[in-house]
C-alpha cells in the first residue's frame, strides 16, 4: 500500500469491505466466530482473490498476475 490517507488505498479498501458483508456476512447466522472466519478465509481464497478481475492488473485475477509475474523456475542442467 502507498503512503498514509492515500486515496487508491482508501478505494480498494472500501471496496473490499463492501462486498464483504454481501458476500459472507449477510448470508446466514453464524453460530460461532470461528466458522465465521472460516468463511471469510475461503470467500478470500476461493472468489476474491481467484476470480475477481482487477483493472488495475490489466483485468486479471490476483493469481493471474502473480502467476505470470512469477513464472516456474526451469530445472538447472
Amino acid at each position: 500500500m502507498g503512503r498514509v490517507g492515500a486515496a487508491g488505498d482508501n478505494a480498494a479498501m472500501e471496496s473490499f469491505f463492501s462486498l464483504l458483508p454481501k458476500n459472507v456476512l449477510n448470508r446466514r447466522s453464524w453460530a460461532t466466530r470461528a466458522e465465521l472466519r472460516i468463511a471469510i478465509v475461503t470467500w478470500i481464497e476461493r472468489t476474491y482473490h481467484r476470480r475477481r478481475r482487477q483493472a488495475a492488473l490489466g483485468r486479471l485475477t490476483p493469481i493471474e498476475f502473480e502467476t505470470m509475474m512469477n513464472p516456474p523456475l526451469a530445472l538447472a542442467a
